[in-house]
């Protein structure tokens, strides 16, 4: 016997009758989603985190590799500095809205201490994978700094939140 409570079903956040209903309309999607993303909770600041450090990887990929003639360590260097500098600046007005608050200076001085601690950990990467195998190709080692840079950049959300772009306290 089917329980009453299932055969009537009430539309509940856009699911009616099991199913995901559209929007009446495509557009009011980016209205919504771009109002989302402008708000400086944690998860609208971490989003806004992940699309700045997308891009400043394309850069950062995009150096290393017109660079790579000169070794894989000059690459990593110039294109660490070149997305460095362009993502400091990209926390300092986009991700955590603090361009009042925070000075270039103190976003480059301040959040580029903190890159440099990934510099460090891909510097040691890409040379533990020479020591050990030799030359890999750029792909392989784009993979490498991918994932290292990956996983400093999970704590650099929270210092640079926490630290270098602290809302001022009431």
């Amino acid at each position: 016997m089917t329980c009453p409570s299932l055969i009537r079903r009430t539309p509940l956040g856009g699911v009616r009758e099991g199913r995901l209903q559209a929007p009446e309309q495509a557009g009011q999607l980016i209205p919504l989603l771009r109002e989302r993303l402008h708000q400086d909770d944690a998860g609208a600041q971490f989003a806004r985190f992940v699309v700045v450090g997308g891009v400043s990887s394309a850069l950062y990929a995009l150096v290393f590799i017109a660079l790579q003639g000169a070794g894989a360590q000059t690459a990593n260097l110039a294109g660490a500095i070149a997305s460095t500098l362009l993502a400091n600046e990209m926390h300092r007005r986009l991700t955590f809205h603090a361009g009042g608050r925070v000075s270039w200076f103190t976003a480059q001085w301040e959040g580029g201490g903190l890159a440099g601690i990934g510099l460090v950990a891909t510097s040691l990467a890409l040379a533990g994978v020479h020591a050990l195998t030799g030359d890999v190709g750029t792909v392989p080692q784009l993979a490498l700094i991918a994932a290292v840079t990956g996983a400093i950049g999970l704590v650099r959300f929270v210092a640079l939140r926490s630290w270098v772009f602290t809302a001022p306290r009431d």
